[in-house]
This record gives structure tokens, C-alpha cells and sequence, in this order.
């Protein structure tokens, strides 16, 4: 999917996402004639654990499903040499997807729309999994909708934790004071990132957050957003860079 050209006028757009994976979004928005904000509300590190996941992945298993780009990126490094040419893989949506195809790995499940657990679990290939090994690979503190319910409707769960989510060390005090003559728009693309983002900020700054149009990328991260209190969401098709970048267009044409 190519994102449709657009004119952003100059809009201050904060980027969050891990700064390893801020770049095309950053070069998207500035074709468009945007400013990108560059401030990393997470960080992503290697599992404290490798040979526990890489056992895990290792072990006869009839699904692999990854829920996010780190997953796959964190996941295929720990990957045996081969895999069983009946292994099933999943990804949860369209930018998960488009790294595991980068990373040579074809999925097999990947949901149409919606793009989170609950999107996956609504396939009819998951809807009766009796029997099946399931790895889930993830980073730490992960959800457990998708590993609960799969279990529930009979299949085998293991997770594989091949990567570690933490809050970068970071000072605010640049972004708060430029604040409001640089940022016009936040996009956040999990509700981890938004959640550090509150926090590295502090008080004054999760205000300017509420008050500043904000980008989100699933129904499930505007939920969040609105139970933080956040007052202008605009909702992205997918956490894709080009989906973002439609979000951006669609926010600034609304300007007038």
C-alpha cells in the first residue's frame, strides 16, 4: 500500500516510536512536507533470557504468532536454522507482517482488518486449535488475551519473550519548553509507548499531551487514550508507516 501524497504544511508531528524504528515514518513526514519530532518514549532491548525463548521456538511447535514488529525482528534471531514446512505463522497485523516478509518469512495468518489479538483471534484457522503448540513470541509483560483465549478453545500455549520494553532515559525539558511553537500532532503506536510518554513527560507535560491532536493506531489505543483523558484522537488504519502518514493527511486537511 503506497500512502497518498499529501501536503502537511509544516506540521510539528512528535514521533515516539523506539528511535531504531523511527526513521521511515520520519522521512515520510517530511516528503510531506511535515516536521518530525524525534523523542523515543520506548526502548527496546534484547530478552534478559535468549536460550529460554530460543528452546521454546526451538521445540516442535505447530504455530508461531507474532505480536508486534520487535517480536519478529527480536524473534527470527533466535530462530532455529530451519523450520517445519507446515508451521503456520501469524503476525497481528499489517507492519508486523511486512518485517517478518523483510526477514525472509512468509505469514500465513494475518488479519484483514482490526490488526491487534482480537483481529487474529476472529480467523476462522484459530477458531478451533484443539491440540495445536501455540508460541506466542512477545516481549516482557505482554498481553494475555490472545495466549487465554487460545487456550480456552484447546490449544497447547507457550511464549517465547524475546525482547525487553523499557522507558528510555531522556529529558523533557527541550520538548515542554518548545512545545507550543513546535508540536501540532503526537502518534503514539502502542499503549506502552503512550503510557512512557505520560510518564517521561510528568504532569504539566501528559496535559499538553491531552490537549494536543493525537494519532493512535487500534480502537483498543483509543480506548486508553480517552481513559487517560486525552480530548482530540485520530485513529490510523494500522500502526504501518504509511497508515500513520494517511492519519497525518486526513488531521491536517481537516485544518482547512
Amino acid at each position: 500500500m503506497q500512502a497518498q501524497p499529501c501536503h502537511l504544511g509544516g506540521l510539528g508531528v512528535l514521533v515516539t516510536r523506539p528511535a531504531h524504528q523511527a526513521d521511515a515514518l520520519c522521512e515520510l513526514i517530511e516528503r510531506a512536507h511535515g516536521r518530525p519530532i524525534r523523542f523515543p518514549a520506548l526502548e527496546i532491548t534484547p530478552s534478559a533470557d535468549a536460550e529460554a525463548a530460543r528452546a521454546i521456538l526451538a521445540a516442535p511447535n505447530d504455530l508461531l504468532v507474532f505480536v508486534s514488529a520487535n517480536a519478529a525482528e527480536h524473534g527470527f534471531a533466535l530462530l532455529p536454522d530451519s523450520l517445519p514446512a507446515a508451521l503456520d505463522i501469524a503476525a497481528v497485523g499489517r507492519a508486523t507482517a511486512a518485517k517478518l516478509e523483510a526477514l525472509g518469512l512468509e505469514p500465513t495468518l494475518v488479519p484483514e482488518t482490526g490488526f491487534d489479538s482480537e483481529a487474529l483471534l476472529e480467523l476462522p484457522e484459530l477458531a478451533a486449535p484443539h491440540g495445536r503448540r501455540v508460541v506466542i513470541v512477545r516481549g516482557n509483560d505482554g498481553r494475555s488475551l490472545l495466549g487465554d483465549t487460545l487456550r480456552e478453545r484447546g490449544a497447547e500455549v507457550a511464549y517465547a519473550e524475546v525482547y525487553r520494553r523499557g522507558i528510555p532515559r531522556r529529558s523533557p525539558d527541550n520538548l515542554l519548553r518548545g512545545w507550543a511553537r513546535m508540536v501540532d500532532v503526537v502518534t503514539a503506536s502502542s499503549n506502552a509507548v503512550l503510557d512512557n510518554l505520560f510518564t517521561m513527560l510528568g504532569d504539566d507535560g501528559a496535559e499538553r499531551v491531552r490537549n494536543t491532536p493525537l494519532v493512535v493506531v487500534s480502537r483498543r489505543m483509543a480506548d486508553h487514550a480517552r481513559e487517560l483523558r486525552c480530548r482530540d484522537l485520530h485513529l490510523a488504519a494500522s500502526a504501518h508507516d504509511t497508515d500513520v502518514l494517511a492519519a497525518l493527511c486526513a488531521l491536517r486537511s481537516g485544518y482547512g
